[in-house]
């Protein structure tokens, strides 16, 4: 191992064929890229009707230094944060490594990652002493007040927002300096990602109409733009270095990259459509304007994308390894579209930042009602049959995780499909199955009543606590993943798959999956929501909703996933366990509903009262409502996971009698041979001898 890590280290230490691009030529192009950022934002922000201007006498101005270097800032933020991503990914998953410990030019990357992660850092935290100035108006020299700050931090969720990703990107900066195993630094990747987050949460995207929908449709932006524009700078540095290991880290990259353009694509038109209200404005309105280019830069980047695809990668993948002149000029072709790509990349960051400094034709302050403002759309008329079964709310995280469920399943069975091998339909109709119940408790009839009703809510709750985890997680989502994640590409590497392994035997999945400690959640999540006042906090905010959706789901699939997963797992539980597991787990359920029926005390009372709905007013006999529902229901998971373990059992009985039987047959075999053995020795030993 120590020999192929020295030969790794010096192949990516002296390219054998360095591509000939001088030092100053990179310095010239990146100067090039930051002031075409600069020139894009400035020409943006002027059109669109975000550029900064002097305030009429009398009222308070932050000024034009302010005003111009907000913007800027938060560009060299982004910018820096994407490149931190892109190198951290380069270095996890796009070059190939031969061991746990990254090596030559991915350990190069994190050092690269490390320093856009310091820069990431400091322009973040000048970008929120530019947002204290901003928002209470002051120059900023004079906006440097520890009482301003408080204010910002404490009263406002843009302060949070700044001063969070503040604390990610030191993380960041930090653990990449200490690090130099693979798997720490997939989790300081997933880390790095998660700094974008609190920029979706404010904003645009956290003042206008469709909240929920706004910000799962930005997060995904951010995350999509992250990655395919990090990515491309990560294989940029590989390029330049002439390493080998860019024929292998191209075709990983490309496929990320068609994923990505996918996401821009989809996510940018939801929450354009969310700002812009209409189709009018996007031709009559500053911001409607900017969106148009802002299609158009990423229409280009697509066509970049297209050419990587269609020339310069196949010029790369398919070369002779050992043609160094061959390997020379397809790196250049790459550099060449790559150069140009990244360009078009940071002018369309900075169009971004110029969007969110636009005002948009839907404004912020939409919300002038109340009821509104708390449920996410108008209050709903009085339910029906046909409006729990077919209405529609637009629930950004269910959308989310739906539409990433069943992409990455179908991907995987396309892959399955592609290698002649099979997978059982059963499983594929349980888990969109699963995905449908979803859908149907977070963005349709049942979500939209689920935020008005204590009773929906209930069933929302034991629809994605009890229901729809049992199908989840009997269409074997881990098994698929482990026979088409991408494997190792040389001996020793630690690819997507080895990581998921690496998961699954981790001390922190063989502790969740512990019988105890999966009924304890399970069961406890129950009491400790509705029975404490954390219902009343969580029920106050959308995020709150979010936060109870993530883990009604998570919990019920962690606890599915002990009694009747089919997945691989640390522990392998005896069917009379897992039963036993179920049967002790009813009771508490049962308690529990009639514990909220009994209740005379109203749960969320504060939200609910706000509501001011003209049907079901008792609150008490709506809470009553989903406590009779929550009881009712607990018959059905029952049903469908004794006739699932049923089922199990009989396969494992079956599974053991053919193994009983093989073993036999074999046993039987070997019987046999060996008396025709001992047979040949006693006709040997009768035979007369030939010796005297």
């Amino acid at each position: 191992m120590a020999d192929t890590t020295t030969r790794a280290r010096q192949d990516e230490a002296v390219p054998p064929t360095p591509v000939g691009v001088s030092q100053a030529s990179v310095v010239v192009w990146a100067a090039g890229a930051v002031l075409a950022a600069v020139a894009v934002l400035v020409v943006a922000l002027t059109l669109g009707g975000g550029a900064p201007v002097a305030a009429p006498e009398g009222i308070p101005d932050p000024g034009r230094f302010t005003g111009w270097g907000l913007p800027l800032t938060k560009s060299l933020a982004d910018l820096a944060g994407i490149v931190a991503v892109g190198m951290l990914l380069c270095a996890v998953f796009l070059l190939p490594s031969t061991g746990d410990r990254l090596q030559g030019l991915a350990a190069r990357a994190l050092a690269v990652a490390s320093r856009a992660a310091w820069v990431w850092a400091a322009a973040a935290f000048a970008l929120f002493w530019f947002t204290v100035s901003d928002v209470f108006a002051r120059p900023l020299p004079g906006a440097f007040s520890g009482t301003l700050a408080s204010q910002l931090f404490t009263e406002t969720d843009l302060g949070k927002a700044i001063l969070a990703q503040v604390v990610i990107a030191l993380l960041v900066a930090t653990g990449t300096r200490w690090t130099v195993g693979v798997r720490p630094a997939a989790a300081l990747l997933g880390l790095a990602l998660a700094g974008f987050a609190p920029q979706a949460l404010t904003g645009h995207s956290a003042g206008g109409g469709s909240h929920d929908l706004a910000i799962a449709s930005l997060l995904v932006h951010v995350v999509a733009a992250a990655l395919w524009v990090g990515g491309l700078a990560g294989l940029g540095l590989v390029a330049l270095r002439g390493s080998r290991r860019l024929v292998a880290a191209v075709p990983r990259f490309s496929t990320l990259a068609l994923w990505a353009v996918v996401a821009l694509g989809i996510s940018g038109v939801v929450n354009a459509g969310v700002r812009l209200g209409s189709i009018g404005p996007v031709f009559t309105s500053g911001y409607g304007r900017l969106v148009l280019a802002k299609v158009v830069a990423i229409a280009a980047l697509a066509a970049f994308g297209w050419v990587h695809r269609r020339r310069t990668v196949p010029g790369l993948v398919d070369l002779d390894p050992d043609d160094g002149v061959a390997r020379r000029t397809a790196t250049l072709a790459f550099l060449r579209v790559a150069a140009v790509e990244l360009v078009v990349m940071t002018g369309t960051v900075a169009l971004a930042v110029a969007l969110s400094r636009t005002p948009t034709p839907v404004p912020d302050t939409l919300y002038q009602d109340p009821i509104e403002q708390l449920v996410g759309v108008s209050l709903p008329p009085a339910p029906d049959l046909g409006r729990l079964l077919l209405g529609w709310s637009p629930n950004g995280l269910g959308l989310l995780v739906v539409g990433l469920a069943a992409a990455l399943y179908v991907k995987g069975l396309m892959v399955m499909r592609r290698r002649g091998d099979r997978w059982a339909t059963g499983r594929t109709v349980s888990w969109f199955l699963g995905l449908v119940i979803i859908a149907w408790a977070t963005f349709g009839g049942l979500g939209l009543y689920a935020h008005v009703l204590f009773s929906a809510h209930m069933v929302s709750h034991m629809m994605l606590s009890m229901v729809a985890p049992i199908f989840l997680v009997l269409g074997a989502p881990v098994t698929l993943a482990l026979r088409t994640l991408p494997g190792p590409r040389l001996r020793g590497e630690v690819g997507p798959r080895q990581m998921l392994v690496s998961v699954l035997n981790s001390r922190v999945v063989s502790v969740l999956t512990h019988p105890l400690v999966a009924m304890a959640l399970f069961i406890g999540s129950l009491y400790g929501l509705y029975f404490t006042g954390l219902f009343d906090v969580l029920m106050a905010s959308h995020l709150g909703h979010a936060a109870m959706e993530i883990h009604f789901l998570a919990v019920g699939s962690l606890y599915y996933y002990v009694i009747i997963g089919v997945d691989p797992s640390p522990r392998r539980l005896q069917p009379l366990i897992r039963f036993g597991m179920l049967l002790v787990t009813i009771p508490f359920h049962a308690f529990f509903s009639i514990a909220v029926m009994s209740s005379s005390t109203v749960m969320g009372a504060s939200y609910w009262t706000l509501l001011q709905r003209p049907y079901q007013t008792s609150l008490l006999d709506d809470q009553y409502l989903g406590g009779g529902i929550a009881w009712a229901m607990g018959e059905v998971p029952l049903v469908l996971v004794m006739g699932a373990l049923f089922v199990q059992w009989i396969r494992t009985d079956r599974r053991e009698a053919q193994r009983h039987d093989r073993s036999e047959a074999d046993g039987d075999k070997a019987l046999e041979e060996y008396n025709a053995y001992l047979a040949g020795l006693a006709q040997h030993e009768g035979r007369p001898s030939n010796r005297g």
